[in-house]
């Protein structure tokens, strides 16, 4: 009788940012704005770069993948939100939910490994210029492109399979602003210790893993450009690396303080601030973190507006 009592549901209720129903428009103007910034960003980054010939290096090449990975995380989240700013039924299916979630799981694994591979190539570069062009080959590069994106596939369908062995039948309301597994898992009526532990896991390997190498390449770099008599090679160095440490720092910054913390962790208002960075800002960020102090794209640039 307890199980015909209880009423299985295909549909749930995002609470959103807030609850006060005066900030909604506001808030919807400011996240279309970024929204429609962070597009044109990520987008015109990868077209300069497609464009341009002189652009077509492996550093780059790698950039226009990590900024499509952007475009995706941004893309998988803000339209939902944008819609249920203006929305009175905050309702999304639980089919549109797993799908919202493969591609922010998807984009998310995606970018780590992009991250890894660029460090490797800021090494490449730095630690051995004259084999660089003979290491890094368009071959390799195409490769570790796919390995990024295929790992990304991966994990977000493994996490999203799982998902289907859930049943939901307790309050259907999701108080967070997109489908996070963990907030998914809270409104289950499966047991979900299985899932919990693939969570642990795969965020483990993923962020430590990939993380610590990012560590380890970086390490060697800034060795190899402390040892460079030329003050002018260090300070162009330094200039190459520092906007790719400062998009690591923002990324796994927000990572760990979401995924891998203490059962104490952060507060929800808190966790629902790092999720926000992490989904929207970060994503607005990066091809401007990328490109300002970049030499080579503000040419590129010039030289499109010029024509």
């Amino acid at each position: 009788m307890a199980e015909e009592n209880q009423t299985l549901v295909t549909v749930f209720v995002l609470t959103g940012l807030t609850d006060h129903p005066e900030l909604q428009v506001p808030l919807f103007l400011v996240f279309l704005i970024i929204y429609l910034i962070t597009m044109v960003g990520n987008l015109g980054l990868i077209a300069l770069i497609w464009k341009e010939p002189h652009l077509h290096s492996p550093m780059y090449l790698f950039l226009s993948s990590l900024a499509f990975a952007d475009a995706c995380t941004s893309s998988s989240v803000t339209p939902k939100m944008l819609v249920n700013f203006l929305s009175k039924n905050h309702e999304i299916s639980l089919v549109e939910c797993f799908t919202q979630f493969y591609f922010f799981c998807y984009s998310a694994a995606t970018e780590c490994f992009l991250l890894v591979v660029m460090a490797y190539d800021r090494y490449v570069a730095i630690c051995n210029p004259l084999l660089y062009p003979v290491v890094m080959s368009n071959r390799l590069c195409s490769q570790f492109i796919g390995i990024a994106y295929c790992v990304g596939i991966l994990n977000s369908t493994v996490h999203v399979g799982l998902l289907f062995r859930l049943t939901f039948c307790r309050p259907n309301i999701i108080h967070y602003f997109y489908c996070e597994i963990v907030q998914v898992f809270k409104i289950s009526c499966t047991d979900t210790t299985i899932n919990m532990l693939v969570v642990l896991i795969f965020s483990i390997f993923i962020q430590a893993f990939t993380f610590m190498n990012i560590v380890v390449s970086y390490t060697h770099v800034l060795f190899a450009i402390l040892k460079q008599k030329s003050e002018k090679g260090r300070s162009k160095a330094f200039s190459t690396c520092s906007a790719h440490l400062l998009s690591v720092s923002l990324f796994y910054g927000n990572l760990f303080l979401i995924y891998i913390h203490p059962e104490s962790g952060p507060a929800e208002d808190k966790e629902k601030l790092y999720s926000l960075f992490y989904t929207i800002i970060i994503p607005l960020l990066n091809p401007f973190i990328y490109s300002l102090r970049n030499k080579e794209v503000i040419g590129a640039l010039r030289r499109i507006l010029k024509k």
